[in-house]
């Protein structure tokens, strides 16, 4: 047995060999251990709610108390309302899952079925359990999880749009059990082959499914064996089980089994570990909290990693004498033993993560080798209309409702939005932490490059894991910088929103395709650009940022022109401008190399450049959220040269719409690496993705920006990361809101950027935390930390008392100019090639 439980992947014999084995202590401890290689310290649970749409069924299993024949003045099926009153309220409970339970095809035994559907207007229990699943979904964004009993084919085909998955409990794999004198004698639908046939059907469909054993109704240890097994040869074909529940059978009164006894305790530590170790540490492996209430710590040492769908409204119909237990207290038991509770989605991450086939123009399948996005374990589904885990629609609610790594948002916090985060601030860590962790942390605080599934472990950080990483961020920044915060007095200038480019991410460029979108299109007068400029500086700014969108008649001589306007209206006014892309679009026009181009904006006063058009710096992100920018190695190249003629730049990502945790740590290492040899990055600035008006979040294919937690762990880990090649962390105020960016300032970050005067960018895309925080506004805020405020220049310089004096005393700004832009001529600029 023992070499049954070390092999890496056990035979169907050695499987079998372990109905046998009697140590169930050292099968919990061999599948502990195997659990741990996957899953780590994470438990995960959908918070659920429960509609039994009709609790008919034409089966007659002798355990079950939630099949029913008709009553006289009781519905035979909840009503589309019922439904909805039962989903809104989950809904507002913070549920993302309504678990369709019901009978198997009640209309075949029951006239009252067949009558019922006929008033509804529908023909079968599923075509109405289609509809009420759309209903719900539409109505509410809760993600139905289907679990009808038996279907064919044809029956998932049809569902598959209206469920983020489905369910169907295998029970027993024992035909001996279907027959006379068995528990399910009676049962058509309880068949081995029956149900079997379903599961492979939906592997078939590429449907994400959950299935399972019940176990003490008179099987074997052996037949549950050949159960898991018979479920293991399914996954590997279709690779479509994402779950598998170890349910105990529970006597109830007015059953035929009713005085039968319930599970052991060992019969029920056994079988999870036996699962665990013959389905392999990756499966996702649960038993009902509310059915072992005793022996959750048990439960966990023998190999799970998952409790199952708990619900803060509604009862388990399917066992009602059976309480939930409530998820804070289940989260401190888990806490007190070093592990996190996570809340998931009724579809697991892996099912989510798989390269998006995304609508409307925005990119193809990602290629899957590099991006990061998919399980390499987990079989790929068929070709075709079948060849993604979810459909299209379907796919796009579960990604509204997901984070970065595939899990339940947890928060309804997006960036820009007013409404003040529920997720708590870092809080004092506590004593302990993952040894691995500790490790991470103490390369980062040495100074040392951390590899990217360092990085990785990092982002993932959740619990006490995330306040460790949290204030190992903030020491670094003490250490590095101290307790003073910095900001800069400056103002914006968007000098046109005209772009020829189709970033699926913005919602300020004016196109052809947005001609009637976000407002008229615009192009400064030059006159406008320099009334911007002196009234900044007459309210005390010692910078001016200058960015627009790539307006297809501009040239490398557009660019210098407008810097020769602000240099000629404020002289001493710092300017901050030029994107990589406008910089190559610049040189490209005047048939110059990059070098060449940058050199002349130096000499004609360009001061620094920021650090945008970077967004994620992968090319298989790139080829779906701005497929016709710069490649990560040209936006690189352009950085890295403004570097070595002498202007320095700052460094973004723009994170939280489709990427992964992976795209993160790579982004982070580039920067890195470029840092190591140019030096010339004077900040990192982390740029969360503002969803509300993003073309790409409307045509489906992005989340709702990143979660606050992995906001504040952009910038703690960005601290770790580039320490101490980069010494400034920035947050960004408009995305972040006042409270965000209190959070960043307990977790790395020692600067917030600019007062702005004018911003254009984020509040086209939706953000509401307004266009300036003036001097006054943002010492306040600082102040609430308990750190010290100071003004600097662009290069984190001394701003002079009488900047100081001019910036505190500012007044009202005058009504801004967008000068309308002039139709476009009819010959478009030819782009030359750079030598």
């Amino acid at each position: 047995m023992i070499d049954a439980i070390d092999a890496s992947v056990i035979s169907a014999a050695d499987a079998l060999a372990l109905a046998d084995a009697c140590d169930t202590p050292a099968l919990m401890r061999e599948a502990a251990r195997r659990r741990d290689a996957h899953h780590g310290v994470l438990m995960t649970y959908s918070r659920k709610v429960f509609i039994p749409l009709t609790h008919l069924c034409r089966d007659v299993c002798h355990y079950c108390t939630f099949a029913q024949p008709p009553r006289r003045g009781a519905a035979v099926y909840m009503s589309p309302d019922d439904v909805l009153e039962v989903a809104r309220a989950g809904a507002a409970a913070g549920c993302a899952e309504a678990l369709f339970t019901l009978g198997d095809k009640p209309e075949l035994r029951y006239p009252a079925a067949r009558a019922t559907l006929h008033m509804l207007g529908f023909a079968s229990t599923l075509d109405y359990l289609h509809a009420t699943a759309a209903l719900v979904l539409r109505e509410t964004g809760l993600l139905p999880h289907l679990n009808p009993g038996v279907m064919s084919r044809d029956d998932m085909a049809r569902l598959r749009p209206v469920s983020a998955s489905m369910g169907l409990m295998l029970e027993t794999a024992s035909d001996r059990l279907a027959a006379r004198g068995g528990v399910h004698f009676g049962s058509p639908d309880k068949v081995p082959a029956v149900r079997l046939a379903t599961i492979a059907a939906a592997g078939e469909l590429a449907i994400p499914f959950t299935t399972g054993l019940l176990i003490g109704i008179g099987e074997t240890r052996r037949e549950r064996i050949e159960a898991l097994l018979a479920l293991r040869d399914l996954h590997a074909t279709h690779g479509h089980i994402q779950e598998v529940i170890i349910q105990p059978f529970r006597a109830k009164p007015g059953t035929r089994m009713a005085k039968s006894a319930d599970a052991s305790n060992d019969e029920l530590l056994w079988t999870l570990a036996v699962a665990r170790i013959v389905l392999g540490g990756a499966m996702n492996l649960q038993t009902p909290p509310n059915l072992a209430p005793k022996l959750l710590h048990q439960a966990i040492d023998a190999g799970i990693n998952d409790w199952g769908g708990i619900s803060p409204v509604t009862p388990d119909f399917v066992n009602p004498e059976a309480p939930w237990p409530h998820v804070d207290a289940l989260a401190s038991g888990l806490a007190a033993s070093g592990r996190v509770l996570v809340q998931r989605l009724p579809v697991y991450p892996q099912y989510l993560l798989r390269p998006p086939r995304l609508r409307g123009g925005l990119g193809g399948v990602l290629p899957q080798a590099r991006c990061g996005l998919r399980d390499p374990t987990l079989p790929s589904p068929k070709t075709g209309r079948e060849s993604e885990w979810l459909d299209p629609a379907m796919r796009t609610a579960v990604l509204r409702a997901s984070d970065a790594q595939g899990f339940a948002r947890g928060d309804a916090w997006s960036p820009g939005q007013t409404a003040a985060p529920r997720t708590a601030l870092p809080r004092a860590p506590v004593t302990t932490r993952a040894p691995a962790l500790d490790r991470i942390l103490a390369r980062a605080e040495s100074g040392a490059a951390l590899a990217e599934p360092d990085i990785v472990a990092l982002f993932a950080a959740r619990g006490a894991d995330y306040d460790h990483v949290c204030a190992a961020a903030d020491r670094l920044r003490a250490a590095a910088v101290g307790d003073t915060v910095t900001y800069v007095v400056n103002r914006n200038i968007n000098y046109t929103n005209v772009c020829s480019y189709r970033c699926a991410f913005c919602a300020f460029s004016k196109g052809k395709a947005a001609a009637h979108l976000r407002g008229a299109a615009y192009d400064l007068d030059h006159g406008e650009i320099a009334r911007r400029v002196e009234e900044a500086w007459a309210r005390g700014a010692t910078e001016v940022c200058l960015q627009g969108g790539i307006h297809p008649e501009y040239t490398g001589d557009t660019y210098l022109a407008i810097l020769r306007t602000v240099k000629s209206a404020v002289p001493a006014m710092h300017v901050h401008a030029f994107s990589a892309l406008e910089v190559h679009h610049g040189a490209s026009t005047l048939g110059i190399p990059v070098r060449r181009f940058l050199e002349k904006l130096r000499d004609a006063g360009l001061g620094t450049l920021p650090g945008t058009a970077a967004e994620i710096l992968d090319d298989d992100v790139r080829a779906v959220i701005c497929p016709d920018k710069l490649a990560t190695a040209a936006w690189l190249e352009v950085i890295e040269t403004a570097h070595r003629v002498g202007l320095r730049t700052t460094a973004t990502i723009m994170f939280g719409h489709m990427e992964g945790l992976a795209h993160w740590a790579r982004h982070l290492g580039a920067l890195r690496d470029l840092q190591e040899r140019s030096g010339g990055f004077t900040e990192f600035v982390p740029l969360p993705f503002v969803h509300m008006e993003a073309p790409i979040y409307h045509r489906g294919g992005a989340r709702r920006g990143p979660t606050l937690r992995e906001a504040v762990l952009m910038h703690a880990v960005a601290r770790l990361a580039l320490h101490p090649l980069i010494p400034h962390i920035q947050a960004s105020w408009v995305k972040m809101g006042r409270d965000g960016a209190r959070a960043c300032l307990q977790a790395g970050c020692d600067d917030l950027g600019g007062t702005l005067m004018n911003e254009s960018i984020s509040r086209a895309a939706g953000a509401a935390h307004g266009e300036e925080l003036p001097p006054k506004e943002m010492e306040a805020l600082i102040a609430a930390t308990g750190r010290r405020a100071a003004q600097r220049t662009t290069l984190y310089g001394t701003v002079p008392a009488e900047r100081q004096r001019a910036s505190r005393g500012a007044g009202t700004l005058a009504p801004v100019v967008q000068t309308p832009a002039k139709r476009r001529s009819a010959a478009s600029v030819r782009i030359a090639a750079v030598p």
